[in-house]
């Protein structure tokens, strides 16, 4: 099974709440080269408690560079967006990977690594919401899912971003809507 190592990516990108931490700041409980000092203690928040980061418990990201290499930490849970089809007005409810990009480095979500995960997941493909903080974000569709066989790239296009309840009951409904 592979390990985290040095790498606290996850600790820098992520929310968390229930400590007040935003987006893409590193987390005063995360130590360079050491990782969390919370971790396995009563005191860790119960977001980091109940997340994993796919590329550490998944066979599927064997193509993938670590998270503090590749600058994308992928969430484990799906998610949902909803796309709205503006020629008749039709709700299409999709599965998506939610994954956090190092603002530092916006485009290493076109890491060819990353987009043959993208085309391969699944018989038909994934769309993933790229998240540079709890407000920037871009969309893409790997050709796979396109009637054109082309990458596309939806900006600014997320609307809300999920809760500690969304994640307790991810199933449950689309929460982001998708617009162009």
């Amino acid at each position: 099974m592979r390990q985290c190592g040095d790498c606290t990516l996850c600790c820098t990108l992520l929310p968390v709440n229930t400590i007040g931490k935003p987006a893409s700041t590193r987390c005063d409980h995360a130590k360079f080269k050491k990782g969390c000092k919370l971790y396995h203690s009563r005191d860790m928040p119960p977001e980091c408690r109940i997340w994993n980061c796919r590329w550490l418990v998944n066979d599927d990201m064997n193509e993938q560079s670590r998270p503090d290499r590749s600058h994308l930490v992928v969430d484990l849970m799906p998610d949902y967006v909803t796309a709205l089809e503006h020629a008749t007005g039709t709700l299409t409810k999709i599965q998506v990977v939610q994954v956090w990009c190092d603002p530092k480095h916006r485009d290493a979500h076109r890491d060819p690594a990353f987009r043959h995960y993208l085309e391969r997941r699944g018989a038909q493909g994934i769309a993933a919401i790229i998240r540079y903080n709890s407000s920037d974000s871009l969309i893409i569709f790997p050709p796979c899912m396109a009637d054109d066989r082309q990458w596309h790239e939806i900006a600014d296009s997320v609307k809300e971003e999920r809760t500690r309840a969304d994640m307790d009951e991810f199933i449950s409904g689309a929460k982001l809507i998708v617009t162009e």
